[in-house]
């Protein structure tokens, strides 16, 4: 029985190979679209997922509030949660600390030395709770002294040319201190799916005696409830009840930070959270975060996508198998006559959409392993072709059986249901209610189109909207230099006067300036201030940013009042807008000349207020920022440049640098195209939803185009009296092309205000979005009914054409 239905289900796909064709080319367009989305959803989804024990491992979240008002949200917490909650809940098996570790090595030996960026301070239970195992060295002891380093074997391979380094050492040079570390342990790779990275880990002692070496003695690492930046990792007893866990957290926050006198003092009050290890990835965006992360609402939004194409491709399918129910009507007949029974023309018919969807999904399969690198490479991911194993493999059978069944379970029920009497009489007419769903389906289509059409146009006119906004300063034509590491603060400024002198030299260099941020990165420096003449002792959180005398000029920071840093300045600051207000300032100009304390020792005189300026993207708020002023300054060097002869600038300027810094590595990028690097996720995002947008847009005309084809054949002699009787192209097209230009404009109202909603929705996680407009829904019908006429017209026009006494022969 099963040949059979397979030789006949083969014969009638054979027979009419242009419907095939149609059905066969929108179910591959459509399963490539939802596999190519599968697999970015699946590994956007695997973060952190190759830790075995990751439904018990958390890392704990800081939240602050001031006055009553949530302040700030931050992924570190102090150096004392993890020891003391290690002490003080028998529900923790292990604790790990991380806090960055970005220095300079070195292998004298081979003179070579390099920046790093991706390393961490790490406690020894890293091991443990990452399960990252060591191809050489012991993990009980890796990370247990001061000293000791932690390498993957590729940043072995960079400073000693070989992966066998166990022993061996580097050399780093913190502020003039030289001091070497021996490596206790090499590791393979860490993962790329991990919201970490890391290429070293150096031990947690190393640290407090960084620490104590410089006169820092006031944060043991042990206790110190005043140094939040450590990311720290819980991992959970097996068995353990974690919303009981979490539940004790309030009070253990309470006791040991809430009931301090400094906090009750300046009404702070903090908070902690547990984030889920495999949370972090996709739903985590808070200060201090280790890396960019991704985007669980993009990820959801791209897989309702997915489904969405591929749900318009079986809708295509269903269309055309019903739209051919005449054609198809005898053969029923004749067979049910013969004693054929329902179950097996549904059989048969289910056969039929059985083979033409394997065949949609072999060819499917084989161009997306085909793609996969152009994909990764796309996206600016390491993705593997995995959907023939484990999860994903269940997930794209399940998915592909529901949908071969519910798209040829209806066209096989309406087939096989027609009565053999009727058909043989030639009595035989299609039914109005198989008409209205075809209606209903193509309706379905096209409002799934418009809506994501209005997305595409909304997420171009966001990224538009942030990169064309003025961020509050000049990024134009900025030389940024990574600052030097290895120099004492006693010789530093010797140093930098004759590299600044000598840099200014340069034509077309007009300036440089030292700050301790940049505008694009995230500032991790933070304290509470308050105005000192305030009887109001509540401390505000600001942000600081370290800047010498040259920053404002440099980067044409506009003065709501007052006056920039003078070189002859002592402890003077310079609050935006947005600090000003927050420290109790009626305006800008009642702020110069006020001093304003920090903590409860150091105090500044005002001597500016600046505009508000966008630290980093337009994704979030404008923080409140106080500029203090430093001639020490180093983390950075930006300088302006007017020459367009960039590479000899540049030359000019790395020779300068290697002759004033030799211990330090050469590093450099431009402003602009670091500022607009924080919108890479959100242009990539675009580009990927337009892409799909198309094709879903393409699928769904070519089921418009297999259906108006069906209607011109069952209309051909009707058009042929007609233009005998005189009617012309333009109005015979315009008659085949009213109806379903109806059916898109009721996609159009019923689209609208799903896509207003769904956008609306994606633009509440930016902090300055644009509003949704008319046009853009306007705009998007527009187009639907362009593509859908142009379809339609296009067989309507043929049929208009053709010579009508071809069609009226038979009559």
């Amino acid at each position: 029985m099963i040949q059979n239905y397979l030789k006949l289900a083969l014969r009638n796909l054979l027979k009419r190979r242009g419907y095939s064709f149609l059905n066969l080319a929108g179910l591959t367009i459509g399963m490539v679209c939802c596999l190519f989305i599968l697999q970015y959803v699946l590994h956007e989804r695997s973060y952190d997922r190759f830790v075995s024990r990751a439904a018990d491992i958390y890392r704990l979240r800081l939240d602050c509030y001031q006055k009553g008002e949530l302040a700030w949200r931050s992924a570190t917490v102090y150096p004392a949660f993890g020891p003391t909650m290690l002490r003080d809940f028998p529900e923790i098996e292990a604790t790990c600390r991380l806090h960055d570790a970005e220095y300079v090595f070195a292998n004298r030996e081979r003179d070579l030395k390099f920046a790093e960026r991706k390393g961490y301070f790490a406690d020894n239970a890293f091991f443990d709770i990452f399960e990252l195992p060591l191809r050489q060295g012991n993990p009980a002891q890796a990370l247990a002294a001061p000293g000791q380093l932690v390498v993957s074997e590729k940043f072995a391979e960079k400073y000693f040319g070989t992966a066998e380094v166990l022993g061996k050492t580097l050399s780093t040079n913190i502020n003039g201190s030289v001091s070497d570390m021996q490596i206790t342990g090499v590791f393979g790779a860490f993962p790329e799916n991990s919201h970490l990275v890391v290429d070293y880990l150096v031990s947690m002692p190393t640290l407090a005696n960084i620490a104590a070496a410089q006169g820092d003695t006031s944060r043991p690492l042990e206790t110190s409830w005043g140094w939040y930046d450590f990311y720290t990792y819980l991992k959970l007893r097996p068995n353990t009840d974690h919303a009981a866990f979490a539940a004790k957290l309030p009070a253990f926050t309470d006791k040991y930070i809430n009931s301090s006198p400094n906090a009750a003092a300046a009404s702070f009050r903090n908070e902690t959270l547990l984030q889920p290890l495999t949370s972090i990835h996709l739903w985590s965006h808070i200060n201090q975060e280790a890396e960019p992360n991704g985007d669980g609402k993009a990820v959801g939004l791209l897989f309702a996508v997915a489904l969405f194409i591929l749900g318009i491709a079986w809708i295509n399918y269903i269309n055309l198998s019903t739209a051919r129910a005449v054609e198809r009507a005898r053969e029923v007949g004749v067979r049910k006559v013969s004693g054929a029974t329902r179950g097996q023309l549904v059989g048969q018919f289910l056969t039929e959409s059985f083979l033409l969807n394997s065949a949609a999904l072999l060819l499917a399969l084989c161009a997306v392993w085909f793609a996969m690198p152009a994909f990764s490479d796309f996206l600016d991911k390491n993705m593997q072709f995995s959907l023939l194993s484990g999860a994903p493999l269940s997930w794209m059978l399940g998915i592909f059986a529901l949908g071969t069944l519910l798209s040829g379970f209806y066209p096989a029920l309406v087939l096989s249901g027609f009565k053999p009497v009727n058909i043989l009489k030639g009595a035989f007419k299609t039914s109005p209610k198989g008409v209205n769903l075809r209606r209903g389906l193509i309706v379905g289509q096209f409002a799934v189109s418009v809506a994501m059409l209005v997305g595409v146009l909304v997420v171009t006119r966001q990224l538009q909207f942030m990169r064309s906004q003025n961020p509050g300063f000049d990024r134009a034509q900025t030389l940024v230099l990574e600052g030097p590491n290895t120099l004492p603060d006693s010789t530093y400024k010797g140093v930098f006067t004759g590299f600044k002198n000598e840099i200014l030299q340069i034509p077309g260099v007009q300036s440089i300036a030292g700050s301790s941020s940049v505008p694009g990165e995230e500032i991790y420096w933070t304290s509470g201030f308050k105005h000192l003449k305030s009887s109001n002792e509540n401390m505000n959180t600001l942000y600081i940013l370290g800047a010498d005398a040259d920053f404002a000029q440099s980067y044409n920071l506009k003065f709501s009042a007052g006056r920039n840093f003078g070189m002859t300045d002592k402890k003077t600051a310079i609050l935006n807008e947005s600090a000003a207000k927050l420290l109790g300032f009626g305006s800008p100009e009642q702020a110069i000349g006020e001093q304003v304390r920090r903590g409860r020792r150091d105090t500044f005189a005002v001597c500016g207020v600046v505009r508000d300026f966008h630290q980093q993207g337009l994704q979030k708020s404008v923080d409140p920022m106080i500029l203090l002023y430093s001639t020490n300054q180093r983390s950075y060097y930006s300088l302006k440049i007017s020459s367009q002869d960039y590479p000899a600038t540049l030359a000019r300027v790395e020779a300068i640098w290697k002759s004033h810094l030799p211990a330090d590595p050469y590093s450099y990028f431009f402003l602009d195209e670091h500022f607009d690097s924080q919108y890479k996720a959100d242009v990539l995002f675009g580009k990927v939803f337009g892409m799909f947008t198309l094709l879903a847009i393409v699928i769904a005309c070519l089921g418009l185009f297999g259906l108006a084809s069906y209607m011109v054949l069952q209309r051909n002699k009707e058009i042929g009296i007609r233009k005998v009787l005189g009617a012309s192209v333009t109005g015979i097209t315009g008659l085949l092309a009213k109806d379903f230009l109806k059916l898109v404009a009721v996609a159009i109202v019923i689209a609208s205000p799903l896509a207003y909603w769904a956008m609306n929705e994606w633009l509440s996680d930016f902090a300055y979005r644009i509003d949704l407009q008319g046009w853009m829904f306007a705009a998007a019908g527009a187009v639907a009914v362009a593509v859908a006429f142009l379809t339609v017209s296009f067989q309507s026009v043929r049929a208009a054409l053709a010579n009508p006494v071809k069609s009226l022969r038979s009559e």
